[in-house]
């Protein structure tokens, strides 16, 4: 990292910015040409969870390739100056490396799922079997790398 007095390298802070966020935007790589998509996520144990319909241009994306990264924002705010070149972004931010596979067994998925729905509410979910077992796939991602960045703190 360039700006070493913006680097995070606490595990602790870094996951705590990790599971304050509450968008996580996943890059993928198809043909060389880089896919961003912004999803709803849960984060344990060094892997992230995403769910996903069983068709898709991620799915898609993520079979032929499973290299992964990820990228979480928290505390976004403008600030503001009497010059143009000193505006500056307040932010703390999570950037990481990893792999993809999927999750398709029923049981393995009601655990990630609770473990997405823990990063939005308390409360404990059921989730329709039926639904669950023809509609969804999970996909988690082994965390490979990840670095925090803050400005403006």
């Amino acid at each position: 990292m360039r700006r070493k007095d913006r680097e995070i390298t606490d595990i602790a802070t870094i996951e705590g910015i990790i599971h304050k966020g509450q968008v996580c935007r996943l890059g993928l790589s198809e043909n060389g040409r880089p896919y961003i998509i912004p999803l709803c996520f849960g984060y344990k144990d060094n892997n992230l969870y995403f769910h996903t319909a069983r068709e898709g241009k991620k799915l898609d994306i993520l079979r032929k390739n499973n290299n992964v990264c990820f990228e979480i924002t928290i505390d976004n705010e403008l600030v503001k100056s009497k010059e143009a070149c000193g505006y500056n972004m307040k932010y703390q931010s999570v950037i990481g490396f990893g792999k993809a596979t999927f999750i398709e067994d029923i049981d393995s998925k009601r655990k990630a799922f609770d473990i997405i729905m823990q990063n939005y509410s308390y409360r404990s979910f059921e989730y329709p079997v039926e639904a669950i077992k023809n509609t969804v796939i999970i996909i988690k991602v082994e965390i490979e790398s990840m670095t925090g960045k803050k400005s403006a703190y």
